[in-house]
């Protein structure tokens, strides 16, 4: 196909020929290789071992939603980098937080972007919000076999619904299968500990605010109780990447200002090492 585009200075007959409005289906017609599942791992002796990203968090607030994630990738009990970043815009209106084999989640995650501008190009229309959850939930089916090797990719997916005109969160688990989350969810290896503070602190009526500061709070908790998690590093200066969705689409907050969060929950912990408690009703 690229001998043939050089020779002619034309594109391939696929590009030209109207067909379907996903891109996945495009590249599984064309060029199926490009698709993370379809490659055959080499062998390999004993267990294999890939850089794993850890954990992600996602709190609803009214008029938006909040997705976070710590920031250490590990390789069995090694840390292999410390400033991974985990959480993309997949659209406008719309992110992905990663957990699981980073390299693969990352591909993933570039395949998804271009899977919701194809559609829109395609279409002339952009994807509802529960559209985009569903072409998601099949791309993590296609990767069920490498899932089933030890290589699996769990995200966490969360944007503004205009239609609702409120943030809405999914989870999924390793097949593909999808479940919307109410409030908040966490994914990752820390997931356990970032739901539990996530249940006492979260509320309905949070502000923008306050909803990023118990998203960090929750990365916090979770590094506390597992050791995969990367808390703040206030010394290096690495936090925790945050971004927010809302009728005025993705906005990742600077580093300045998850610096300020990260600051300021340290300085309460100094006071309280198990951070804040729920309040008494």
């Amino acid at each position: 196909m690229e001998a043939n585009t050089r020779s002619t200075g034309r594109l391939p007959a696929a590009f030209l020929t109207p067909g379907s409005s996903s891109f996945m289906d495009f590249l599984a017609a064309h060029a199926p290789d490009q698709l993370p599942g379809h490659r055959p791992l080499p062998p390999v002796k004993g267990a294999l071992e890939a850089p794993h990203g850890t954990t992600i968090v996602a709190a609803t607030y009214p008029g938006g939603v909040v997705l976070a994630g710590d920031r250490r990738a590990t390789m069995g009990n090694m840390i292999a980098q410390r400033d991974i970043e985990k959480v993309f815009p997949a659209d406008e209106y719309s992110a992905v937080g990663i957990a699981g084999t980073a390299g693969l989640a990352v591909e993933m995650v570039k395949l998804f972007q271009l899977e919701l501008e194809h559609f829109e190009k395609i279409e002339g229309a952009q994807l509802s919000l529960e559209g985009k959850a569903n072409r998601l939930s099949t791309m993590i089916r296609g990767n069920l076999g490498m899932a089933m090797q030890g290589l699996a990719v769990v995200p966490l997916f969360a944007g503004f619904d205009p239609e609702r005109e409120k943030g809405r969160i999914y989870s999924y688990d390793i097949t593909g299968g999808r479940s919307e989350e109410l409030g908040f969810a966490a994914v990752g290896s820390g997931s356990v500990f970032a739901r539990g503070s996530l249940k006492k602190l979260h509320r309905a009526d949070l502000s923008e605010e306050q909803a990023t500061t118990v998203a960090v709070q929750a990365l916090y908790d979770a590094a506390d109780d597992d050791s995969a998690t990367g808390g703040p590093d206030l010394v290096r200066r690495i936090y925790p990447v945050v971004a927010v969705i809302n009728d005025e689409g993705y906005r990742r907050l600077t580093e300045a200002d998850v610096s300020d969060i990260a600051q300021a929950i340290h300085q309460g912990r100094l006071q309280h090492p198990d951070g804040p408690q729920a309040p008494v009703v």
